[in-house]
């Protein structure tokens, strides 16, 4: 095998698995996301069960407060995967890019007489 056709092969390997931990990431974003919403709800429930909808309150719920400390918890956690979601989707969107570098200019006019999507996710043509 050709040292050309080994780079690119490693980088079409590796544009393959940043596109996978972009999407990766992006499934953690939405579900802490569910969650999250999911405990707002629960706390609003036992909020409206106790009648005491104030923190501060001596006889507020500690459930609730249990719920709002780890929903802000999750709040906290999908700030920081966003901040790597966009440092990953830099990434792959470079990997791409050195990809499309390296491979063949008949590879590339092929996929777009195919139809197929360029390196950036887009439909050729």
């Amino acid at each position: 095998m050709k040292p050309r056709d080994t780079a690119l092969r490693l980088k079409r390997f590796e544009a393959a698995e940043k596109a996978r931990k972009v999407a990766s990431i992006e499934t953690m974003v939405l579900d802490l996301e569910q969650v999250a919403a999911d405990l707002a709800r629960q706390i609003a429930v036992e909020e409206e069960r106790t009648g005491i909808k104030d923190p501060a309150h001596f006889a507020y719920s500690t459930f609730a407060k249990a719920a709002a400390q780890r929903r802000a918890n999750l709040l906290t956690s999908v700030a920081d995967l966003k901040a790597k979601l966009d440092n990953a989707r830099r990434e792959h969107e470079e990997a791409v890019l050195e990809l499309g570098k390296l491979e063949p200019p008949e590879v590339r006019d092929a996929d777009r007489q195919l139809g197929k999507p360029d390196g950036n996710g887009l439909m050729a043509g």
